[in-house]
């Protein structure tokens, strides 16, 4: 058996858009995080990875887009991580409402398990939550058109959808997860492990829901913290829980195993170092296009295959 692992929680969230520059728009001027990535899809160079984050781009805040340029939309459903959280102080739910009120994007505001939150859809679908928390950590928020006040602290949770959530319960449990909550009437059930941002997850169980197809508007998968040191043996748990894993992989800024569950959902376990400054300064994180060197080589060739990425960010 493998050794006592747990992990603090999100390290990141990597979803699917279909326009990058109106993904760019939304994510830094409506929603205030900082570009601190900007780079491509090392499976698929003719298309962007985009990192938004905190000012450092902190494990635990960075969401993640794959903007595939016309990319038709998928269907919210079973077997994917259905909705994405972040933390926002509890005195800015006010402001927010307001913020994406006025930006026309119709936010929800209702109560669970005692919170607040405020609920909305990013330009390609995509469910999108402000959990508003009086424990929300300071953070590192970036300068920007959010007043640090209420700035966004990093991610509070991901819901996931599943028609038997079983397998994926035992496997978060094995994770260091522990059941906190629960909703019968909306099949919802609560898990949180130990750590400050991004520390929780919300699974929805209902075998009537139609299962989600991949898309622009939908979560392509959930990575995980943890450390290089227990690397191995986080792929040793998974197999454990009949998974097959793939090899350590050297993302450039973190190294990932992989491993989709039996729920369906794709699960990364990815290292907090090197960071995202191993390449370029903090100051300037995310203004340029950053290749890891493997792929150095092509630089002209992926360079003139991506769209102008800031030519039609929104100004505040």
């Amino acid at each position: 058996m493998s050794e006592t692992l747990e992990t603090p929680g999100i390290h990141h969230v990597t979803a699917i858009a279909s326009d990058p520059s109106a993904n760019h728009a939304f994510y830094t001027e409506t929603l205030g995080l900082r570009l601190v990535k900007r780079s491509v899809n090392q499976d698929d160079v003719g298309v962007y990875h985009l990192f938004y984050a905190d000012d450092t781009g902190s494990p635990g805040t960075s969401m993640t887009f794959f903007p595939y340029v016309g990319a038709r939309s998928g269907r919210i459903g079973a077997g994917q991580a259905s909705t994405v959280s972040f933390t926002i102080p509890a005195a800015s739910v006010d402001y927010w409402v307001d913020r994406l009120d006025e930006r026309g994007l119709d936010p929800e505001t209702f109560d669970r398990f005692g919170d607040t939150v405020v609920a909305f859809e990013d330009p390609d679908g995509l469910p999108l939550e402000l959990v508003a928390r009086a424990d929300a950590p300071a953070g590192d928020p970036p300068a920007g058109p959010v007043p640090e006040a209420h700035a966004i602290r990093g991610f509070f949770a991901v819901e996931l959808s599943l028609s038997d959530a079983d397998a994926t319960v035992e496997l978060l449990a094995a994770m260091g997860y522990e059941e906190t909550e629960s909703d019968a009437a909306d099949h919802r059930r609560r898990f949180e492990t130990d750590g400050e941002v991004g520390f929780v997850v919300d699974v929805v169980t209902d075998p009537a829901t139609p299962s989600g197809s991949p898309g622009a508007g939908t979560v392509h998968h959930v990575a995980y913290r943890v450390t290089d040191a227990e690397q191995e043996s986080w792929r040793g748990l998974l197999q454990e829980h009949g998974l097959r894993p793939s090899q350590v992989i050297d993302r450039k800024w973190f190294r990932s195993v992989y491993a989709r569950t039996q729920g369906g959902v794709l699960f990364e376990f990815a290292t907090k170092e090197p960071g995202y400054d191993v390449d370029e300064p903090q100051s300037s994180l995310g203004e340029s296009l950053v290749l890891p060197e493997w792929l150095e080589d092509r630089r002209e060739e992926i360079e003139s295959g991506l769209p102008d990425l800031d030519a039609a960010a929104t100004p505040e």
